[in-house]
């Protein structure tokens, strides 16, 4: 029987995954059952709080510590996209990071080792590491997005995000959100 599900554009991939993974079905999920979303947390804020200037570009610009749970059985990797969508100039990428081991539940603050050949992409900085919040004016939101992937990607290191969400395309078990704020000065 065909279903009709209407979903938010910020829950879109997700809910293609998981209406995928229950059509078909697999040795992992053998009842074909939804999966539940991966809970991203962090010690430096709470969902939807305010971001500390620790972790921006008016201070240490150091990656704040992230952890996640509720990985899908099955999973191969996890890939990592920081992005303001609040940006004058469209979204505004942070952190893009893919291929990290999919047992690995987290990343510390100010990490600058990746686990197990985890590669990074380009951000809209042009670097190939964390950029901090930097808003021109105004209180901007940040989303930490984690996606449970069943497969490494092919992907060389400086994939930039529009190149990362291509290689993950039918390859998301589940995926995750943390949003937090800036406001500078």
């Amino acid at each position: 029987m065909n279903k009709i599900i209407l979903v938010s554009s910020g829950m879109l991939l997700f809910m293609i995954a998981t209406v995928n993974c229950a059509k078909e079905g697999n040795s992992n999920n053998p009842g074909g059952a939804a999966m539940g979303a991966i809970t991203v947390t962090s010690t430096a804020f709470g969902e939807g709080e305010m971001i500390p200037k620790k972790y921006t570009c008016d201070d240490k610009d150091v990656s704040p510590q992230l952890a996640w749970t509720n990985i899908p059985a099955g999973a191969k990797s996890i890939a990592l996209i920081c992005d303001d969508p609040d940006a004058p100039v469209g979204t505004w990428v942070h952190w893009v990071v893919f291929n990290i081991p999919a047992s690995v539940t987290g990343l510390p603050e100010g990490v600058k080792a990746l686990p197990g050949g985890a590669l990074q992409g380009i951000n809209d900085f042009r670097k190939l590491d964390y950029g901090g919040p930097c808003p021109p004016g105004g209180t901007h939101r940040y989303f930490f997005k984690v996606y449970a992937l069943d497969t490494m990607l092919m992907l060389k290191e400086r994939a930039s995000k529009a190149e990362l969400l291509k290689a993950m395309e039918g390859h998301i078990l589940g995926q995750g959100q943390l949003m937090g704020r800036y406001r500078r000065g």
